[in-house]
């Protein structure tokens, strides 16, 4: 099993930054992804970005330039540093962590408790 902790949402005004963190412990393999997802209320839960353990990073559109996704593998950690926040990326934001076997996911998503995020215009 893996527990994944969020911490750093908040409230703040458009153009405004904002930095969550994510802290994974339990049953961790070196070769995973870590990343963040977030669901606004009536859409569908949608990829930030996420981080491989080699550092391979895969961001949506939507944040391409804004947001940024780093990580300590040795602390089993991940930060979303948001910038330049629109009204548009109001919504609670979930860590999530999986195993890779390869190339292939390995077992089930982790996630975590989810973090609230909300960007006043």
């Amino acid at each position: 099993q893996v527990q994944l902790v969020e911490s750093g949402g908040g409230l703040v005004q458009a153009g405004g930054s904002l930095r969550l963190s994510c802290a994974a412990s339990g049953s961790i393999f070196s070769v995973n992804v870590m990343g963040w997802y977030r669901q606004a209320p009536g859409k569908q839960r949608e990829l930030v970005a996420s981080m491989t353990s080699s550092g391979r990073t895969n961001y949506a559109d939507s944040v391409e330039g804004r947001f940024t996704i780093s990580r300590d593998n040795a602390k089993n950690t991940a930060v979303l540093q948001m910038n330049s926040l629109k009204p548009e990326d109001t919504a609670v934001y979930y860590c999530n962590l999986y195993h890779m076997s390869g190339w292939l996911k390995s077992g089930p998503d982790y996630w975590g408790q989810g973090t609230q995020v909300t960007v006043s215009s």
